[in-house]
């Protein structure tokens, strides 16, 4: 097209010029409402295209309802799922990071939005993504009622992109964990984690680069498979289980679960502290389970001593419970019923040792540890 001498252009620029698809991003919509319907519950009907996603409490049940909401990302093992093309299990973690974190409070996940964040859309890897956020919802037994998709052109480059998820529960008022009255003789109980979930892979990465190590080559705690399958297993969504542990023994204010701890980032050290009175503190037997051989190589090859380890990572510990003793046992079968695997890993213990700062929480009693990490 001829331009005026004084270079002006005389042709139009558009939004798409610019680097942002409107037809990619309805094409989006479109490619993501059978994923958005498969979430459906009580309370939503999880269709998208409205400017707001609704939710009827009193639909889902609840009679006089505290909200508890949370927000989370999945960290730098976003590098590994874009640097390997593997985009479908990446937004299960992103739901795991957000509903694990209302469960513990003994609130149930009522719906989850999500932020996706890109330079130039595509439509294949997005519906990839967001395949896997409805595959945690519906896990979480949540809906996914809403979310936006950021096409931002300068601002990320060539193939990269974020996440943030958002997830909004409800717990009857009077049923919020932790309970005031966890004591000294009361019982830790472990549920497994599937491996290091969404939490570390800053060391991660650095220790796979150290080792000269390729995403393509076998994991070396685990030949049969990639080191990036074997690192990009989805973080497990306990919601189920313990909302089904609870409602099986009498609720929150009743029954032998007095706290709920997730094991994120922080590891055991952090996170455990942080549901825990001052009044007490805990020891845990470091004996009791084998942590995943993943966490054995993250190890030998940070060389990494197990304090290292036991606020890095979960160490094989996802999830934690405090329980009445003489209900552990109990709360032990009925959660083997719901297809975990539980293993008690220590005890609540009078205070005394060193502090930590547990997350925000302010001063708390540090937990002790008897024992070396055993590595499967």
């Amino acid at each position: 097209m001829s331009q005026p001498a004084d270079g002006s252009r005389t042709d139009s620029i558009t939004y798409r010029d610019s680097g942002v698809d409107i037809d990619a991003g309805n094409a989006l919509v479109e490619a993501i409402k059978g994923v958005a319907r498969s979430t459906k519950r009580p309370g939503a009907d999880a269709d998208l295209g409205g400017f707001g996603g609704l939710f009827d409490l009193k639909g889902a049940g609840f009679r006089d309802p505290v909200l508890v909401a949370a927000n989370d990302g999945v960290g730098t093992k976003l590098r590994i799922a874009i640097d390997t093309g593997r985009h479908n299990t990446i937004g299960i973690d992103l739901v795991a990071m957000c509903v694990n974190d209302l469960v513990v409070q003994g609130a149930e996940p009522l719906f989850f939005l999500d932020y996706f964040a890109v330079g130039k859309l595509d439509v294949a890897t997005a519906a990839a993504v967001v395949s896997g956020i409805g595959e945690g919802c519906r896990q979480a037994g949540c809906a996914l009622i809403g979310g936006e998709t950021a096409e931002m052109p300068g601002h990320y480059q060539g193939a990269d992109y974020d996440l943030a998820g958002f997830a909004v529960g409800a717990v009857e008022r009077g049923e919020i964990l932790p309970r005031p009255d966890i004591a000294v003789g009361d019982i830790i109980i472990g549920l497994p984690s599937s491996g290091v979930h969404s939490n570390g892979y800053s060391l991660v990465r650095r220790l796979a680069a150290e080792e000269k190590l390729s995403w393509d080559a076998p994991a070396p705690f685990s030949a049969d498979q990639s080191l990036a399958d074997a690192l990009l297993v989805p973080t497990r969504i306990y919601v189920k289980p313990i909302l089904a542990a609870l409602e099986a023994t009498g609720g929150a204010m009743d029954g032998p679960i007095k706290a709920l701890s997730h094991i994120t980032g922080g590891g055991l050290s952090e996170n455990l502290p942080r549901v825990l009175p001052p009044t007490v503190s805990a020891t845990i037997d470091l004996t009791n389970w084998r942590a995943p051989a993943v966490f054995g190589w993250l190890a030998k090859a940070g060389r990494l001593s197990d304090a290292e380890m036991l606020r890095t990572f979960n160490c094989g510990i996802g999830m934690v419970a405090v329980v009445a003793k003489d209900s552990a046992d109990g709360l032990v079968r009925l959660l083997q019923e719901w297809g975990e695997a539980p293993v008690t890993i220590g005890e609540v213990t009078p205070p005394g040792g060193e502090k930590s700062s547990a997350k925000g929480k302010g001063e708390a009693w540090a937990v002790a540890y008897e024992g070396t990490l055993r590595f499967g």
